[in-house]
C-alpha cells in the first residue's frame, strides 16, 4: 500500500510517516508535485500549528489536485490543522478558505476555567458505523493538541468534550478528518492508522 503524505511546512511528518511505516505502508512524500498526488492510493495531510498554513497547499498547485483525487474516490485522511483544512475555514485565519468539503467552519474554544490550548490525552466517543474507527472502543483515549475544533454535525464520526462537545472525528465517503494526533496515540492511534489503510479493500 502505497501513501502519500503532503507536506506543507506545518507538521508531524516524521511521526506520521514513521507510524504508517510501522504499519507496512510505502510512503511518498510531496509538498508541490500535483503529479504525485493525482497517481496517489490514499492521502494523508498532517498538520500543526496556524490554519494560514495552508495557503500553501494553494499557492504550490496542491489543492486542485487533492480536490481532484478526492471526487475519484481516493482515500484521504487528514489530521489536526489538516482536518480543519476539510472545512470551509476558521476562525485563527479569517480570510483563509479551506477545502470546504464540509461547509461548516472551526472556531476557537471559549475561554473559561479550562486552559486553552487542549492539550493531552482525552477519551472519544465513537458514532455507530464508523470505518476510520472501526474496533475503537467507547472511552479509548487519544493525544490532542490544538485550540481550535470543529462543530458536531451529521458528519462527525467521533465527540470529545472538553469546555464543549466538538467532532474529534469526521467522515464522509472517502473523506476522514481527526483532530486528535493518531501518530501519537499509542496502540489506539496505529488501530485507527490501520483502519484508514484498509479503507475500500
Amino acid at each position: 500500500m502505497r501513501v502519500t503524505v503532503i507536506d506543507y511546512k506545518a507538521g508531524n511528518l516524521t511521526s506520521v510517516v514513521k507510524a504508517l511505516g510501522f504499519l507496512g505502508a510505502e510512503t511518498e512524500v510531496t509538498d508541490d508535485d500535483a503529479a504525485v498526488v493525482a497517481n496517489a492510493e490514499r492521502i494523508v495531510l498532517p498538520g500543526v500549528g496556524h490554519f494560514q498554513a495552508t495557503e500553501r497547499l494553494d499557492t504550490s498547485g496542491l489543492t486542485p489536485a487533492i480536490r481532484a483525487a478526492i471526487v475519484q474516490g481516493v482515500p484521504f485522511l487528514g489530521i489536526c490543522v489538516g482536518m480543519q483544512w476539510l472545512y470551509a475555514g476558521s476562525s485563527e485565519a479569517p480570510d483563509r478558505h479551506g477545502l470546504m468539503h464540509f461547509r461548516e467552519r472551526c472556531t476557537r474554544f471559549p475561554e473559561r476555567q479550562e486552559k486553552v490550548p487542549h492539550v493531552g490525552w482525552n477519551s472519544i466517543e465513537v458514532s455507530p458505523g464508523s470505518r476510520l474507527l472501526r474496533d475503537v472502543k467507547p472511552g479509548e483515549f487519544v493525544y490532542f493538541t490544538h485550540s481550535f475544533k470543529a462543530p458536531v454535525t451529521p458528519d462527525t464520526a467521533a465527540i470529545t468534550n472538553y469546555i464543549e462537545p466538538f467532532s474529534s472525528a469526521v467522515e464522509r465517503g472517502n473523506v476522514f478528518g481527526v483532530q486528535f494526533h493518531p501518530e501519537k496515540s499509542g496502540d489506539t492511534g496505529l488501530k485507527i492508522l490501520k483502519n484508514f489503510l484498509e479503507v475500500g479493500k
